[in-house]
């Protein structure tokens, strides 16, 4: 019975001093959602943009006639005109000057060096090496259906 009491002296303190009941409390709650949902106004759809794929990036290479002057040129032009007589056996050991030599034979060839390949080019005759393989941008396939295939292979292309 104390307990009744006591809990009916709480609820009349709460009334006396304004503390709202529950009903009041989540009730005004929801007005408050219900006011912010009409307020926001909806967002103008704009037309969606249309998606190009661009076109796949081509990796032929064909490497010019003059590939070596044009890299002894680059490589007196990065390490000085003090290089030895041998200029392919020029060292790449330091970083800085090694992506300055790259950097600009991509641009000039238009073909990188990929990352994969680049802790080989150690002397400047590897870099000559890379540059002097042509590169073909025909899958296997392509190259298969244009070969003459033995008579007991049948391939179909299409499936």
């Amino acid at each position: 019975m104390a307990a009744a009491t006591g809990f009916l002296r709480v609820w009349r303190q709460r009334l006396n001093l304004g503390v709202p009941a529950r009903r009041d409390f989540w009730g005004n709650w929801r007005k408050k959602q219900e006011e912010l949902e009409t307020i926001e106004a909806p967002v103008p759809v704009e037309k969606e943009p249309v998606l190009v794929c661009p076109p796949p990036r081509s990796r032929k290479y064909v490497p010019p006639e003059d590939l070596q002057s044009r890299l002894k040129t680059r490589v007196k032009e990065i390490f000085g005109s003090s290089i030895s007589k041998d200029w392919k056996q020029v060292s790449l050991g330091e970083n800085r000057l090694k992506y300055c030599l790259l950097a600009q034979l991509a641009e000039d060839l238009g073909h990188a060096v990929p990352n994969s390949r680049l802790h080989q080019m150690k002397y400047v005759s590897d870099i000559l090496a890379f540059y002097s393989v042509p590169v073909k941008d025909v899958s296997k396939f392509d190259e298969m259906s244009t070969q003459e295939l033995p008579p007991n292979l049948k391939i179909r292309w299409q499936y």
